[in-house]
């Protein structure tokens, strides 16, 4: 049996209360910005998108940094499951 993610990541295009609601029901943390024209009350937490910004904003000149970057993440996760 597949196991579920405890979290999900994803961008502005996610903001959506219906989908936090059902992702919420089996468990997992949705985490993405709102978008600037959102006109329901915010429901992220500042501190969970802080997840977002280091993976998502790209500040490597070089995309072989930013690849070096995802995978390093890549292996941390990998690790630690494994121990």
């Amino acid at each position: 049996m597949d196991e579920l993610p405890t979290r999900l990541v994803g961008d502005k295009a996610y903001d959506s209360d219906p989908l936090d609601q059902q992702l919420a029901a089996q468990g997992i943390d949705m985490i993405a910005p709102h978008r600037r024209n959102r006109c329901k009350p915010r429901t992220q937490d500042r501190r969970k998108l802080r997840r977002y910004r280091r993976l998502v904003v790209r500040y490597e000149r070089h995309a072989e940094n930013y690849l070096a970057f995802a995978q390093l993440g890549c292996i941390l996760i990998l690790l630690k499951h494994c121990f």
